[in-house]
């Protein structure tokens, strides 16, 4: 709707001046930090950690400072999740969408620029002029409703933002441990395969001197075959495992020769017990909250499109025209689109399902997220209760044996094949038992992202938010 003015009487001129100085005064700026402090605090409040938006070269030498810093010594999982919240190149393309976000969001609190034009026709000898002011009037007046609009879009980014942030942490511990479990690994694969080339070439030997079987010793090279096979393998994963890390943190060149922990951390002395589990996932997780809070800004863009489903275009306009010799000729124009062919109904009912959708998706998500922490937490139990168990019960049990093992190999009552063969048997349970601490770990962190973030398996926070329109505001 826009008031098309040209040389008004001086009350109209004061009462358009007067509103052009409030609202030139009274429009929305950029902020410093698109709303990033909001981030900030998350990371240090969830997370203990600092979050850096990298935007200038002091930025960049910092960030390169302290994660330079970190790597000097073996990695921790902490230190891993630190690095990749400074230097993750996709969490920094990430961040750029809040800035995206508060434009769309001040661009919302600006009128269209206003307008003027200036006519001039001449017949025979007369000549006439016709000038006119434009001004957007319609914008002025849903000003408050589009920015509440954008400020719901904006604070639901905000979100989505943090969100991907917990999901980052998340990720990057999952692959710390894979890494360093994978590191254990390898190296018992590593004895395993020294004790399988061991008794390979003493069977070779003995078979030479006629004190073994054929049959012995084609068992014992065949667990060696198996054993380089298993090897190689374990090497594989142990790279592919790194170089995942090395990913989530962003790094390459010469800082990806970073150490890792010789092992992974203990077990806890007992499991946590979280009370209010459910309840405690619906209050924290925060797609819940962005589902929410997309919800409520539908429901007020479907009151705005309520209102407005007949008024499309409502141009006012002031004009003064004047003729040669004659006096000016001053008036109004108003014109109006009628609904004839398009009453609106057609667009109140879109706003009015994509809200219905809305409200599904919030309850949808409130659903899963009870649900996912209810598996994580039983996941969680579950590997914390076997490795445990292979803790306080089968590594101890392996170990035994093969002490007793080799109490009757001094004595002389069993020869060294059975002694090796006690060694392989303790090392695989000992690999078992890595699995166990890994998978606990891993579940650990499942439980953290089902219970304060994004869900159990971490899923991309920004591809399920709402994101501003983009589309044209207003402008001064």
């Amino acid at each position: 709707m826009h008031i098309i003015n040209n040389q008004p009487p001086a009350r109209l001129r004061l009462l358009a001046g007067i509103t052009l100085i409030t609202l030139l005064g009274g429009c929305a700026t950029l902020s410093p930090d698109a709303g990033f402090s909001s981030v900030e605090s998350m990371a240090k409040e969830r997370l203990n950690k600092d979050v850096k938006w990298v935007k200038t070269d002091a930025d960049k030498q910092a960030v390169h400072g302290r994660v330079q810093e970190l790597l000097t010594k073996p990695l921790s999982a902490d230190d891993a999740v630190q690095i990749a919240l400074l230097n993750n190149p996709s969490l920094q393309a990430t961040y750029s969408i809040l800035g995206i976000a508060e434009a769309d969001l001040v661009q919302a609190g600006r009128l269209h620029n206003p307008g003027f034009s200036f006519a001039r026709l001449e017949r025979a000898d007369v000549f006439e002029y016709e000038r006119k002011f434009i001004f957007d009037v319609f914008g002025l007046l849903i000003i408050p409703t589009r920015t509440k609009l954008e400020t719901r879009r904006f604070e639901q980014t905000r979100l989505a933002v943090s969100a991907e942030v917990m999901r980052v942490a998340a990720q990057t511990r999952r692959a710390y441990i894979d890494a360093v479990a994978a590191q254990q690994t390898a190296a018992y694969m590593d004895d395993v395969k020294m004790a399988g080339e061991a008794s390979a070439e003493l069977a070779a030997r003995m078979a030479k001197v006629g004190n073994w079987s054929k049959l012995d010793q084609a068992r014992q090279q065949a667990f060696y075959v198996e054993v380089v096979a298993q090897q190689a393998k374990t090497k594989a994963a142990q790279f592919s495992a790194r170089e995942n890390l090395t990913r989530m943190m962003g790094l390459w060149g010469a800082e990806a020769q970073f150490k890792l922990a010789d092992r992974l951390p203990d077990l806890p002395k007992a499991p946590l017990e979280i009370a209010n589990l459910e309840q405690g996932a619906i209050a924290n997780r925060l797609d819940v909250q962005m589902a929410k809070m997309e919800a409520e800004g539908l429901a007020q863009s479907l009151g705005l499109t309520k209102a407005s489903r007949f008024v499309n275009v409502l141009d006012m306009s002031y004009i003064n025209n004047s003729e040669t010799g004659l006096p000016n000729k001053t008036g109004y124009e108003i014109e109006l689109q009628l609904p004839i062919f398009d009453w609106g109904d057609a667009k109140v009912a879109k706003a009015e399902a994509i809200y219905m959708q809305a409200l599904n998706r919030v309850a949808t998500v409130a659903v899963n997220a009870r649900s996912q922490a209810r598996e994580a937490y039983v996941g969680y139990r579950t590997a914390f209760d076997v490795a445990k168990h292979y803790r306080d019960e089968l590594v101890p049990l392996r170990q035994k044996i093969s002490d007793e093992n080799m109490l009757r190999y001094n004595g002389m009552l069993i020869g060294v094949f059975e002694l090796l063969t006690g060694a392989r048997e303790q090392m695989a349970s000992v690999n078992l038992y890595i699995g166990a601490v890994r998978d606990f770990w891993i579940a650990d962190a499942n439980l953290q992202m089902a219970t304060t973030g994004n869900g159990g398996t971490g899923g991309n926070a920004m591809a399920d938010v709402a994101m501003p329109s983009g589309g044209d505001s207003g402008g001064h």
